[in-house]
């Protein structure tokens, strides 16, 4: 499914403030992205959409982030008008990514350039994502980009065989679901245990009651309480993570 021109402008703000799709390309292919920027120099949160693709979630998260002074670039991992409704579709990007990690760095870094094209300070950043977008933030920190921080809510966890995080240079945050069945509380625990031997700075916090993708608004998973606690921590992870636009 694709996202109409119209559509698209009827989710961007007022002309005084910038929002708008963008069209870009890595490695010959394309991609839709969507950029929000309150003003110049702004810093910037790299957020990174769940196995639906980017949709009207991952813009709504965008402009609330730019309601509290962030600039946003929204990666599309996909590809331009690719966003599975059905959950075969949804497994098949999903999978070919993770079968090849090199390609999602890529589209990573090539996400975070486009940024910076576009005038986003991407020295002063962070990344987030849910779900699989939190599967792929954490592949970019280990990947040694040279982020201030790296978060993820109810996102992936594991990682791969072969793989460690010597290189990650930011911080990570971690907000995951104890009643979470498809990343397990053993893949949490894990993790701290990398997290710790590799010495790299991070808080991770798990909220009672909260399955797998409690933040979705409107789903059936959806949970205030622990979608609410975990908007405030990353507000203030930010603001503490992150040197904020005087201009």
């Amino acid at each position: 499914m694709n996202i109409s021109h119209g559509l698209w402008a009827s989710l961007c703000l007022s002309s005084a403030v910038l929002a708008a799709p963008v069209n870009y390309d890595i490695n010959g292919q394309p991609y839709e992205g969507f950029f929000v920027s309150p003003s110049a120099n702004a810093p910037l949160v790299l957020l990174v959409h769940d196995w639906d693709g980017l949709t009207h979630y991952e813009i709504r998260r965008a402009n609330m982030l730019k309601e509290m002074g962030y600039a946003v670039f929204a990666a599309d991992l996909f590809g331009a008008g690719v966003r599975p409704t059905e959950v075969s579709d949804k497994k098949q990007h999903t999978g070919e990514l993770y079968k090849d990690r090199e390609k999602m760095r890529a589209l990573m870094q090539g996400a975070l350039e486009k940024a910076g094209q576009l005038g986003a300070n991407t020295t002063n950043s962070v990344a987030m994502g849910y779900c699989f977008g939190g599967a792929a933030v954490l592949e970019f920190a280990r990947s040694g980009a040279p982020m201030k921080g790296f978060a993820t809510f109810h996102g992936g966890l594991s990682t791969p065989e072969g793989q460690n995080y010597s290189q990650t240079t930011g911080s990570v945050l971690i907000m995951h679901g104890t009643a979470d069945t498809a990343i397990t509380m053993d893949q949490f625990a894990n993790l701290a245990t990398e997290l710790e031997s590799n010495n790299v700075r991070h808080e991770m916090i798990s909220y009672s009651g909260a399955p797998h993708a409690f933040t979705v608004f409107g789903s059936a998973r959806y949970r205030e309480d622990a979608d609410r606690k975990s908007w405030q921590r990353f507000s203030h992870y930010l603001t503490n993570t992150l040197e904020q636009n005087t201009d």
